[in-house]
């Protein structure tokens, strides 16, 4: 398995499927999303709500590969979060092998419009994620991330 195909499984096994309710409460007060195949594992681990501010690592026989870091924040006050947040996991499901940083480059349903613009490859990379409602921007999230060398 290569990092790309592992990477898309895991995002897809974690936050897109089980979201909110899938996430472990930690005493630092993060909470925690995991997903292990073989020799990698992947984690997930964010603070806040909104905004919030998280890591996603993998590591391949114990040894960390890759790590992204991520700030977001919802921008309207009026939005249905859960409406918002069902809608993000079903774009996140459709991480591609090709870019395994978030969704994809646009993904529409109904009056959400989700858009990723990034630069860069797997090794290093940065992008911004912004989801419209009815053509209004209320949402957007910023990462950056590559692979790790010891």
């Amino acid at each position: 398995m290569v990092l790309q195909e592992f990477l898309v499984k895991a995002k897809v096994a974690t936050y897109a499927t089980a979201g909110e309710d899938g996430e472990q409460k930690l005493e630092d007060s993060s909470k925690e999303l995991v997903y292990e195949e073989g020799d990698w594992k992947y984690r997930d681990r964010y603070f806040g709500f909104n905004p919030f501010i998280g890591e996603e690592i993998v590591w391949r026989s114990g040894t960390i590969v890759w790590g992204m870091n991520y700030y977001g924040k919802i921008l309207s006050e009026t939005i249905d979060t859960e409406e918002l947040y069902t809608f993000l996991k079903k774009v996140l499901s459709q991480v591609e092998e090709s870019m395994p940083f978030r969704g994809p480059k646009t993904f529409n349903e109904k009056a959400f419009n989700y858009r990723n613009s990034y630069s860069g490859s797997i090794e290093e990379f940065r992008g911004l994620e912004m989801i419209l409602y009815q053509g209004r921007r209320v949402y957007e999230l910023q990462y950056h991330g590559g692979t790790v060398k010891k």
